[in-house]
């Protein structure tokens, strides 16, 4: 897979993709990301990326040349399965559409900032726009790195188990169960026996529980919306 991001502050990229799961995937070729700063594309001697707003409002504006100018240079070079746009008002990201993005070729990630982009950006070339919850930050470099970690962890062969993701929150619609590991007793507190039992069927049986149970109670949003979706089937 190839992740190309378009920003106008490259530099933020540097802590959160040369760690963890996103680097052990960059070692591995498992994915290349490159960074593009917006600015290299921006014309006149100060590289302006923004402007006034037209019809008064406050704020300033991507503006579209330069972000135009970055795009097409891109696909000038290869196919894009997505060009993404990281924006409040964006489709919220949930696991089913990092599942999707996963098995992705070529992304291309567009991080705003100001008061936004010109929205003739959106109207011609962007085909996704992802929200990474109801709030709002000062730009999308945060988002696209949050975008960039839920799909990289999917690829096959990042993670050393690539089973561990199959059992992630979300991944089936539940919240994941609780888990534990050595000690078996800790101050008094014990671990689950069936879960030392050895029981491969009594185990995968408390697990589902546990995660039903979980989520009834922090996410129940979700069990609704599982019940939805069995009866639009």
């Amino acid at each position: 897979m190839r992740i190309d991001i378009l920003t106008i502050f490259p530099e933020m990229f540097d802590g959160p993709f040369s760690h963890s799961i996103i680097k052990r995937a960059i070692d591995k070729q498992r994915v290349e990301i490159h960074i593009h700063n917006i600015r290299d594309f921006a014309a006149g001697k100060h590289h302006n990326v923004d402007d006034y707003v037209y019809g008064g409002d406050a704020g300033m504006v991507m503006m579209i040349q330069p972000i135009a100018d970055c795009i097409e240079a891109l696909k000038a070079e290869r196919a894009y399965n997505e060009i993404i746009f990281l924006t409040p008002d964006g489709n919220l990201l949930n696991q089913g559409l990092a599942n999707r993005l996963s098995m992705s070729g070529n992304l291309i990630m567009l991080c705003g900032h100001y008061k936004g982009i010109d929205e003739r950006i959106r109207e011609n070339y962007i085909t996704l726009e992802i929200s990474i919850g109801d709030y709002v930050l000062s730009g999308g470099e945060l988002a696209a790195a949050v975008l960039t970690d839920s799909i990289v962890r999917l690829i096959p062969g990042v993670l050393n188990d690539e089973t561990s993701a199959l059992s992630d929150s979300f991944q089936d619609g539940l919240l994941s169960p609780p888990v534990y590991t050595r000690p078996a007793e800790y101050k008094g507190w014990k671990v689950p026996e069936v879960l030392l039992s050895g029981n491969e069927k009594e185990i995968k049986n408390w697990n589902y529980e546990q995660a039903l149970e979980r989520t009834r109670l922090r996410r129940p949003d979700l069990l609704t919306h599982n019940i939805t979706q069995a009866t639009d089937l």
